[in-house]
């Protein structure tokens, strides 16, 4: 990563990417390595802590003193915040807000590049993943459902009717202008990355995923999806964004069916409380395996 003379903004722009990070002590200095050792060489790097009670921020510090990266550390004010305070200050086109636990791999930020900087309307390029586990190892061949995707262009309709396969956070690029466009992340909603495609292809942006694996993804204990109450609460309320959409209703209850049947076996409370919201009407397969599991008593 450095500024080189003579770099064109059109053929080479200025990609800013934002770390903010929380708690992440083991994997913030992977993370920022892998973006400081990129082949693309017009890249600012801005790393929040975000109020972190580990060591994360003595981790930065040391990395901050070798490479000179842009540091600053804030009480916890929460992720979409975060981010929108870093947008302000950023001077990138293109913005790639990453995963203080993810690794980039060496040639995403110019692949990524390559591809958009002459797609306007592009708002947002995404990819393909590698999921790794707590201690960097690649997992098995036949659980990486994210490495063959083919190639995919997403309009709003796409997404929000779950059509084709969506883009993966950790692979997230946008135009600074689609961002600006939309009025950035909302803090209300805690889920960014759902919320800020839906906002940006419902502004008439497309979303398009190359068929390449650019990022590792990690997954570990304190992984968001994993925590079943959040995920409820910010998809619904994500959703419900969108409830003039004539297929909300739809929408809401497949993923509440989807929800239902992940809670049926880990939180069984949530389930039931979940279950009263889909009408009988609206059960599908995934109800009646989820009604199955919620018989089986917990030991």
């Amino acid at each position: 990563m450095s500024s080189q003379e003579g770099l064109s903004e059109e053929n080479c722009p200025l990609v800013t990417v934002i770390i903010a990070s929380y708690n992440h002590a083991p994997y913030i200095e992977a993370s920022i390595l892998s973006v400081l050792k990129q082949s693309y060489p017009h890249i600012e790097l801005l790393v929040i802590d975000d109020g972190s009670t580990d060591d994360s921020v003595q981790r930065i510090l040391r990395l901050q003193k070798e490479y000179g990266f842009d540091f600053r550390q804030q009480q916890n004010i929460g992720l979409s915040r975060t981010l929108n305070g870093a947008i302000e200050r950023a001077s990138g086109g293109l913005i790639v807000p990453f995963g203080s636990d993810d690794i980039m791999l060496p040639q995403r930020i110019e692949q990524q590049v390559t591809y958009i900087k002459d797609k306007p309307e592009v708002g947002i390029c995404a990819a393909n993943i590698d999921l790794i586990d707590a201690h960097g190892q690649l997992y098995p061949e036949k659980q990486q459902k994210h490495r063959y995707l083919p190639f995919r262009r997403l309009n709003f309709e796409d997404l929000f009717l779950d059509l084709k396969p969506g883009p993966m956070a950790a692979t997230l690029m946008f135009r600074r202008e689609a961002l600006l466009r939309v009025g950035c992340f909302d803090p209300s909603i805690r889920l960014e990355d759902l919320y800020i495609t839906l906002k940006i292809t419902q502004a008439g942006y497309y979303i398009d995923i190359l068929d390449e694996v650019l990022a590792l993804y990690r997954k570990h204990e304190s992984n968001t999806y994993k925590n079943l109450p959040f995920m409820v609460e910010n998809v619904l309320k994500t959703y419900e964004r969108f409830s003039d959409h004539p297929a909300y209703g739809q929408v809401k209850t497949q993923f509440l069916n989807s929800m239902f049947l992940k809670a049926s076996s880990r939180n069984k409370p949530l389930a039931r409380a979940l279950l009263r919201d889909i009408p009988i009407q609206a059960w599908t397969r995934k109800t009646v395996r989820g009604l199955l599991r919620l018989m089986v008593p917990t030991h």
